[in-house]
């Protein structure tokens, strides 16, 4: 279930609402001028968030060794 609330009553009530997402899982949308622009919902399981694309990256080739390039900015 997601509650709307507007921008300024989100600006003034910021912390205790981000504590009732966390208690109550449930999403928070936050409107400007009627219109939503964010959504505030709980981290699914603590740390999921943090690291979450671990594992997903790949190196390809020599990442540390200097290049023969000058840079346009170096200049």
């Amino acid at each position: 279930m997601a509650t709307t609330i507007p921008a300024g009553e989100f600006k003034a009530k910021c912390l205790k609402l981000l504590d009732q997402v966390a208690q109550k899982h449930e999403t928070l949308i936050i409107t400007k001028r009627g219109k939503p622009v964010v959504e505030v919902r709980p981290v699914s399981e603590p740390g999921d968030f943090v690291g979450s694309m671990r594992g997903t990256g790949e190196i390809l080739g020599d990442i540390i060794s200097p290049i023969d390039v000058e840079w346009e900015a170096m200049k």
